[in-house]
C-alpha cells in the first residue's frame, strides 16, 4: 500500500552553507510540535547524523544509491512513511555533486529539494543561483529556497528581488552564532562533545518560528517495498562493539543488520579501559583515536583482552580509526606519538590535509562489500593487502584490506547492508 508523508530533501550549492543546521532546526521544531520526525542522511557520513539524531530523537539512517542501492533506500523510506509525520533528508555536498548525487536520490523518489544558500556577501545574485539550482535538471522536484546567514531585513529584500514565482523564498534566516555547529578536520564535532548542543538546537528551532519553514512540506507518495529476508547467519554470535568518543563512527544500519543476522551485540569503551567480555567477535569502528592517544596507550585492560581474543583465533573487524588502534603506533598532527595495540604491523601519521576520499567496493570471497574512505592519516606497513578496493567513479583511492588470521582491517567504512553474507563471514567464529 502506497504511503503518503510530507517530505523534503534539504540541499545546498556546496558544503558549508548550513544545511545540517537547517535540517536539525526543522527536526527539532517539528518534534517540539509533537510530530514524529524521521531524518535521513544522503551519502556516507557519521557526524551529521549524530546531530540530526539528537534533534529528532530517532536514529538517522543513510540513503545512498551506491552503498545501499535503490531497493534498500525505497524500503527505508517506506518504513519511515508508515508512522512518520515528516520525513527530512539531508543532502551531501552540493545538490548535483557526486555520482550518485543528492539530485539523483531526490529524482528517484520524487522528494522535492530545498536548497539552503549562504547569502552572506551577495544580494541579487542570490536569485540567479537559486534559479540555476531549480532549473539545471529539468523535472527535478523543487520546493523552494532558504537564504541562510542573512544580515538584515533589507538584505532579505534584496535577496528576494529577481526570484521567479516557481522559485519561492521559503525563509530568510539571520546569522546567529548561537545556532552554528562547531567542526574539526573530519567535519562537525561529535554530538556528545558539544556541551551546549541542546541549547543550540532549540535556538535554531526558535529561529524558524516566524518563517515558512514552520509549514509541513507537501506529501510525497512512497511506494511499498518488500521486507528483506535475511538468513540468521550469525545466530547466537556475541559481537562486542567498541563505542566511545574515539570509536563512534557506526552506521545504525550496520548494527541493525548484525542483529537481523542473529548476532547479540554488546558495547565496550577502550577509553574507559573496558574489555570485550566473553565475545565471539569484536568490531572496532572508525572515529578519532588520534585525539585520545595517551588514554588509549594507557588502556592496558582493553589491550590485554584484545591480544587474548586475537591469539584465540577469534574474529576482529576494524575500520579506519579502529585499524589505526591496531597498529604499532599512531602519531597525531602535532607530532605526538603513542604506542597502540601492536596487533597489525605498521604505523600511521596524521596529516593536516585529506589523504583519501571516495566510494569503495571490495570483492571478497562472499561477494562485493561496499563502503567509503575518508581520512587524514598515512599508513606505513610491511603487510601485503589481501584485497584491494576499487572506486566506482574512477577515483585514485583504492584502499587495501589487510588480513592476519581472523583479523580484518581497512581504511574502508563498510556499509553492511550492501552484502549481508560477506559481513557474516567477517564475524563468524
Amino acid at each position: 500500500m502506497t504511503r503518503h508523508c510530507p517530505a523534503v530533501l534539504v540541499t545546498a550549492p556546496a558544503s558549508g552553507q548550513g544545511k545540517t543546521t537547517v535540517t536539525a532546526a526543522l527536526a527539532r521544531y517539528h518534534s517540539r510540535q509533537g510530530r514524529r520526525v524521521r531524518v535521513f542522511k544522503t551519502g556516507p557520513d557519521f557526524l551529521d547524523p549524530m546531530i540530526l539524531a539528537r534533534a529528532s530523537g530517532h536514529p538517522v539512517y543513510q540513503l545512498d544509491l551506491y552503498m545501499g542501492g535503490v531497493a534498500h533506500c525505497r524500503r527505508l523510506l517506506a518504513e519511515a512513511a508508515e508512522d512518520a509525520d515528516l520525513i527530512l533528508v539531508e543532502g551531501v555536498m552540493g545538490l548535483f555533486d557526486g555520482d550518485p548525487s543528492s539530485a539523483d536520490l531526490a529524482e528517484a523518489f520524487q522528494v522535492p529539494v530545498m536548497p539552503v544558500i549562504d547569502a552572506s556577501g551577495m544580494a541579487q545574485t542570490f536569485a540567479a543561483l537559486a534559479h540555476g539550482l531549480a532549473n539545471y535538471r529539468p523535472g527535478l522536484p523543487f520546493a523552494g529556497v532558504v537564504a541562510n546567514r542573512v544580515g538584515s531585513a533589507r538584505h532579505a529584500e534584496l535577496l528576494h528581488e529577481g526570484l521567479a514565482e516557481a522559485t519561492p523564498l521559503i525563509a530568510a534566516l539571520p546569522r546567529r552564532d548561537e545556532v552554528e555547529l562547531p567542526d574539526r578536520h573530519l567535519g562537525l564535532v561529535q554530538a556528545e562533545e558539544v556541551e551546549d548542543l541542546e541549547q543550540r538546537l532549540d535556538a535554531a528551532a526558535d529561529a524558524l518560528a516566524e518563517t515558512g519553514l514552520t509549514q509541513l512540506p507537501a506529501p510525497v507518495a512512497f511506494q511499498p517495498a518488500a521486507a528483506a529476508s535475511l538468513p540468521r547467519l550469525l545466530d547466537g554470535v556475541h559481537i562486542a562493539v567498541a563505542r566511545d568518543a574515539a570509536f563512534a563512527f557506526l552506521y545504525p544500519a550496520n548494527l541493525a543488520l548484525l542483529e537481523q543476522l542473529g548476532a547479540r551485540l554488546s558495547f565496550f569503551s577502550p577509553l574507559a579501559d573496558e574489555a570485550p567480555v566473553d565475545a565471539d567477535a569484536v568490531y572496532l569502528p572508525g572515529g578519532y583515536p588520534e585525539l585520545h592517544l595517551q588514554r588509549l596507550a594507557d588502556s592496558q585492560t582493553t589491550a590485554a583482552a584484545l591480544h587474548a581474543h586475537h591469539a584465540a583465533g577469534k574474529p576482529i573487524h576494524a575500520e579506519c580509526g579502529g585499524m589505526l588502534y591496531l597498529l604499532d603506533s599512531l602519531t597525531d598532527a602535532s607530532g605526538q606519538q603513542a604506542a597502540m595495540l601492536g596487533l597489525l604491523s605498521g604505523a600511521a601519521v596524521m596529516r593536516k590535509r585529506l589523504t583519501a576520499l571516495g566510494m569503495q567496493g571490495v570483492a571478497l570471497p562472499a561477494g562485493e562489500l561496499r563502503g567509503h574512505s575518508f581520512h587524514h592519516s598515512e599508513l606505513s606497513t610491511p603487510l601485503t593487502a589481501a584485497y584491494r578496493a576499487t572506486n566506482p567513479n574512477g577515483g585514485r583511492t583504492q584502499e587495501a584490506v589487510y588480513c592476519q588470521g581472523r583479523l580484518t582491517a581497512s581504511y574502508i567504512h563498510f556499509y553492511f547492508p550492501s552484502n549481508p553474507k560477506a559481513v557474516a563471514q567477517l564475524f563468524l567464529p
